[in-house]
């Protein structure tokens, strides 16, 4: 739950998202939406932890942003959601196959990119510093696979504040979510809350 000064973070990271999300909304195939921010503290072993895997797998997408203090952005998606997924995005789903093939993780990184890209952006435009944004990242396995995959871009033992987000999307009859992450340095976290005052 977001709680006291952490509701004017939630708020400025729900604004960006919702404008990047109505702007997708009209430029594909599917309709997307927030439906839940929060805020919390701890390390990336814990945001990762918030996902629903239900003893399976997931897709992660993740975007590094680089500077002295670097923060971290991620997407994850259950592997069973992508036909709705690339549907909502790209009007049309790949062939299944057991695992996420090439194709469907290339989709991944593009969508990554734009929902994860206008979240960093609103950070750095808010704190008015210049981040250098890595290419989009991907991780896929259990929870124990996710927490590896991302710690090579963070420091696994750093606590984070933790913005986390939940989005829905629906395509015809088909419907799913996915959950993004954003992990800021408690120093960034404190200097946008009072911006945002």
């Amino acid at each position: 739950m977001s709680t006291g000064d952490n509701v004017t973070l939630t708020r400025l990271l729900s604004l960006s998202l919702e404008r990047c999300l109505a702007k997708l909304s009209k430029i594909s195939a599917g309709t997307w939406q927030l439906t839940g921010v929060s805020s919390s503290r701890g390390t990336l072993g814990t945001a990762v932890g918030q996902f629903a895997f239900n003893g399976g797998e997931a897709a992660a997408i993740y975007v590094e942003m680089r500077a002295a203090a670097p923060f971290l952005s991620f997407m994850l998606f259950h592997p069973e959601d992508m036909d709705c997924i690339s549907k909502c995005f790209m009007g049309y789903s790949f062939p299944r196959g057991s695992s996420i093939s090439q194709a469907e993780e290339v989709m991944l990184q593009e969508l990554g990119n734009i929902i994860l890209n206008a979240l960093n952006n609103s950070v750095m435009n808010a704190l008015r510093r210049s981040f250098l944004p890595s290419v989009p990242g991907y991780a896929a396995g259990g929870s124990q696979a996710i927490v590896e995959g991302l710690g090579a871009v963070s420091d696994l033992n750093k606590n984070y504040r933790t913005v986390s987000a939940s989005l829905a999307m629906r395509s015809g009859e088909l419907s799913s979510s996915c959950n993004l992450f954003l992990l800021l340095p408690e120093e960034f976290a404190a200097e946008l809350e009072g911006l945002v005052r």
